[in-house]
């Protein structure tokens, strides 16, 4: 009889700190000193343990691929990435506004079409009190035939 291997799988939330620094080194190809480094310049912040200790999310670990893809790849230095970066999150900020802009804008669409549909009622509440001329304003419901 074979051994048989279950995989397992577990679901970890992208933005939770659970790889050690030498754990998110080997995951992003790179020597732990060189995470340590990209801290010191705040191109990554990993969380910390009760204890201080360092550790990484998925989300840090793809960051630090992507840094080492501008870096290599692309021949960026730390300071354009940290640029990049930069810019990215200006974008995130700028859409971020937008979409409640957009939401603002379309409640006030929703008030505009409420207050127009107030407006035709009362002007024809308007109608019902106008008079002819030479008569008094009574309201039209009251005037006997």
């Amino acid at each position: 009889m074979g051994v048989r291997r279950t995989r397992i799988t577990a679901r970890v939330d992208h933005d939770r700190g659970v790889f050690m620094i030498s754990v998110a080194a080997e995951l992003a190809e790179m020597h732990p000193q060189t995470l340590r480094m990209y801290e010191a310049r705040g191109l990554i912040e990993p969380k910390r343990s009760p204890k201080g200790t360092r550790l990484y999310s998925q989300a840090d670990v793809e960051r630090l691929r992507k840094i080492q893809e501008m870096t290599t790849e692309w021949g960026m230095n730390l300071a354009g990435v940290e640029k990049v970066f930069e810019l990215e999150e200006q974008l995130d900020r700028m859409q971020r506004k937008v979409q409640v802009l957009e939401r603002r804008a379309e409640q006030l669409q929703e008030e505009i079409v409420r207050l127009e549909e107030k407006r035709e009622s009362v002007k024809a509440e308007i109608v019902r009190y106008e008079a002819a001329p030479g008569t008094s304003l009574i309201p039209i419901r009251h005037v006997k035939k």
